[in-house]
């Protein structure tokens, strides 16, 4: 029963951990997306390894506080790690209504983050790349597939070495030499070997962490997650562990039975071990082996040649063989030119994803004004989709600032812009990250700045030019 719970209780810690991940991923987007971004400083600073940070710095408890409310935080002058970052960004940062355990939660998502990778080399237009975080099921299918087996494989072994020790301690023989030498402890062994033998029945249940989940495209009947090829992993580890220690115990059963002179009759491991590799005749039987010649007294041996030597002889021409057919003969696989010319293709088709994918890259620390005439094209047109209610059809500004003056109230290089357009601001701009990708977002920046200027709304902000 207490194996039962201790399983039970392993698979209850295990999908607890998942759910706060999860946990963590939504509240992270709900509140914290608009001004952080994974991995990288945005509007807020890189959050990965904050929470270390403050906890190194004795102030693990004021990061709760400083999410709550950091202007409050900050007027206590009680937190010096406050003191260090409020003059990250020159706006406060919001108090956000949120537990401690939210706060734990949402730091645990960003420290265990991994970067997003492209399921398949995106074709055509760049903005089309599909980002997803998704394994490779198919992979993690057959790797599923390895590790019951050799699950199953081990609670064979288990129990027939555990039903063999059991039959053992029980035996008259056993309990009679354990008489004879004087033991004491058959009750201590029965009582270990029952509580063994439970936990090898019992482990199986670990097994029911899973279920067949719904067909895809490549018509896999289990999805399985990374997650769970970890867990079955840890219990291949524990079972060899199991395995390894009870044939320990049954060989130790074996030498507290044996008599002084059985143990003397058996031969060492490493004696049988060098009999198995060279083959040679012992000394004593050398006499049936000895040829008839002789020079200067040294007599000659006929001895086998060393089965190491002659298995390895063997394997060669077996490989040389099957090189032979496979490469030559049958063309199964390909010899170095054609394998070569394939992996360019490879590298090519890698490198153009690579290219695609840091297209799709863009943030406002590395924005830049693009020129084509596609890219103002389609920046004109993601403009008056989006932007002519507040700005007005050329720009001129209507309930938002006239965009075409010298004047800007957030800044008027790309990054200042893309950022503007990205995270919306405080006085009514709403953030366009949710409904445009990077590139469009560069596009339309790119637009605003090449406006010619127009009369409209007078200027608000900062004159850059007169």
């Amino acid at each position: 029963m207490k194996t039962r719970k201790k399983i039970l209780l392993l698979l209850a810690v295990f999908c607890f951990t998942q759910n706060i991940s999860a946990q963590g991923e939504q509240l992270f987007k709900a509140k914290c997306s608009v001004c952080h971004i994974l991995d990288k400083n945005s509007t807020g600073p890189n959050l990965k390894g904050v929470k270390q940070k403050w906890n190194d710095a004795g102030e693990g408890e004021m990061l709760y506080d400083w999410v709550k409310n950091s202007v409050g935080l900050i007027a206590t002058g009680k937190s010096k790690m406050a003191t260090a970052i409020k003059d990250f960004n020159a706006s406060a940062m919001t108090p956000q209504e949120v537990t401690n355990a939210d706060v734990d939660a949402i730091l645990d998502f960003v420290d265990t983050y991994a970067p997003p990778v492209i399921v398949e080399p995106p074709t055509g237009d760049p903005a089309a790349a599909e980002v997803k975080y998704k394994p490779n099921y198919k992979d993690n299918l057959d790797l599923f597939y390895w590790l019951l087996f050799g699950i199953f494989v081990q609670l064979i072994a288990i129990l027939i070495i555990s039903n063999t020790i059991i039959s053992l301690v029980k035996s008259d023989y056993f309990k009679n030499r354990l008489s004879e030498k004087g033991g004491n402890i058959l009750k201590a062994i029965v009582v270990i070997l029952t509580f063994g033998f439970i936990a090898t029945q019992n482990t199986s249940l670990a097994l029911e962490f899973s279920s067949p989940g719904e067909k895809t495209d490549t018509n896999l009947w289990l999805l399985v997650e990374s997650s769970d090829i970890y867990f079955l992993i840890v219990i291949n580890v524990i079972l060899l562990f199991i395995l390894v220690y009870l044939r320990s115990m049954f060989k130790n059963f074996l030498s507290m039975v044996k008599t002084e002179k059985e143990i003397a009759k058996e031969i060492p491991v490493t004696k049988k071990i060098n009999a198995i590799l060279t083959d040679a005749v012992p000394i004593e039987e050398e006499s049936r082996i000895m040829l008839h010649h002789e020079y200067d007294g040294i007599r000659e041996l006929d001895n086998n040649l060393p089965p190491w030597w002659v298995w390895m002889f063997v394997a060669t021409i077996i490989f040389a063989v099957v090189y032979l057919f496979n490469y030559h003969v049958l063309g199964t696989s390909d010899l170095q030119i054609k394998a070569y010319e394939k992996e360019m293709k490879k590298s090519e088709r890698e490198v153009q994803a690579y290219l695609s994918k840091m297209a799709m890259n863009v943030d406002e620390t590395n924005a830049t004004v693009l020129t084509e005439a596609s890219d103002i094209s389609a920046g004109k047109s993601i403009f008056q989709t989006n932007c002519v209610t507040c700005h007005n059809p050329n720009g001129e500004g209507n309930i938002g600032p006239n965009l075409t003056d010298k004047s800007w109230i957030y800044g008027f290089d790309v990054k200042d812009v893309f950022k503007t357009i990205k995270l919306g601001t405080a006085n009514g701009m709403p953030e366009h990250n949710s409904k445009l990708n990077p590139i469009q977002i560069q596009q339309v920046a790119s637009f605003v700045l090449q406006l010619k200027e127009t009369k409209g709304k007078e200027a608000q902000g900062t004159i850059i030019e007169k």
